[in-house]
């Protein structure tokens, strides 16, 4: 798992540059459900490179706590948002940050992070830092396999290159809801759970594509060799049968829930 976390730190500025930001719908409803106002708290699990916490702050909402486990990701965050000093950045893996007892928060969430804390430590810290009435947000980018003519000759890539990368058998976007709404409530932490989903499509150059798939940590996972050569067939595909372009359908799933008293 730590090898998966650190991955994203390598490719900073390519994850700031390819990775699509979060719909602003997506802050509306986590704004109306935690009914938050400008003066709230917030903390953030896995800031990445402030691409959930920019959501925030262009809804006026900035006094944020990010933690972020990669130095570099941490590091591009802190520049990213140095005129608002509201918002600090602490180099920290959630499970081992200190954090002062007397702080507590209306809101913590996580953007496409929360997979990597162990279910039994995120959950109860994370409760353990929200206010009586603090609400928990998680949301993902959830990958949607596409059927295309582009897209089945790109999995014969893959079946070449990284066969355990293909995605002809990932989870669909519902399998994926119910896992993740099965393990935020058996927690035992959260009530009143909600969900929500938004869908987009998104046209990427090949050169773009592939600098999405690279931010992705199982790619970034893989030996240099079979990786270049994964990516040169890969924007082969996509300029000789699809003119240089490829069009990709985002998901974002959102989770909310509210904080049982009792914590």
């Amino acid at each position: 798992m730590t090898l998966l976390k650190q991955s994203f730190n390598v490719v900073a500025d390519s994850y700031e540059k390819y990775r699509p930001t979060y719909p602003q719908e997506l802050f509306e409803e986590i704004i109306r459900y935690a009914n938050l106002d400008v003066d709230d708290t917030l903390l953030e699990i896995g800031s990445g490179t402030g691409k959930a916490t920019e959501g925030f702050v262009k809804q006026g909402i900035s006094t944020i706590t990010c933690i972020e486990y990669g130095h570099n990701l941490a590091q591009l965050t802190q520049k990213k948002f140095a005129s608002y000093p509201a918002i600090e950045v602490i180099h920290s893996s959630f499970e081992d940050w200190n954090h002062p007892e007397k702080d507590k928060y209306n809101l913590v969430f996580s953007g496409t992070a929360f997979h990597f804390i162990p279910h039994d430590t995120g959950y109860q810290k994370a409760a353990s830092l929200l206010k009586e009435d603090g609400v928990l947000a998680l949301f993902w980018f959830v990958h949607i396999p596409s059927h295309e003519p582009v897209y089945k000759s790109i999995r014969k890539a893959y079946e070449s290159y990284a066969p355990h990368l293909e995605d002809s058998h990932a989870p669909t976007l519902a399998e994926f809801i119910e896992k993740q709404s099965k393990q935020t409530l058996e927690s035992g932490a959260f009530l009143d759970l909600r969900t929500h989903t938004y869908t987009w499509n998104q046209t990427y150059t090949a050169e773009e594509y592939v600098g999405l798939l690279d931010t992705h940590s199982g790619h970034q996972l893989l030996p240099s060799e079979p990786k270049e050569s994964l990516y040169q067939e890969i924007k082969n595909v996509i300029v000789t049968q699809n003119s240089g372009v490829i069009t990709k359908t985002h998901a974002v799933a959102l989770f909310l829930a509210r904080k049982k008293n009792y914590y």
